[in-house]
């Protein structure tokens, strides 16, 4: 990560994602954040890495149809995890 704040560039993403490729690592690492919550701090590690070491407060912007935005960074990865669009980045 380079700076806290902003998000991963397209390339970051791929690279922080890399190692979940494999669906049954990513159902994994959702079924991890559905067991013990965003507040889990390996989760925090997760997601502080995916954004540059500060999680998003507020309403997360989405260019997803029908979804256009997500009360937080919380809810919007278990949408990632609930509807197994694992790799989505907003």
């Amino acid at each position: 990560a380079q700076q806290p704040g902003p998000p991963l560039s397209d390339q970051e993403y791929q690279q922080f994602f890399r190692f979940l490729r494999v669906e049954h690592r990513a159902s994994t690492a959702c079924l991890f954040r559905k067991l013990y919550g965003c507040q889990d701090p390996l989760v925090q590690r997760l997601d502080e890495y995916e954004n540059h070491g500060v999680v998003p407060e507020g309403p997360i912007c989405s260019s997803l149809p029908g979804v256009p935005f997500f009360l937080d960074f919380c809810t919007f990865s278990f949408y990632r995890c609930t509807r197994k669009k694992y790799f989505i980045k907003v």
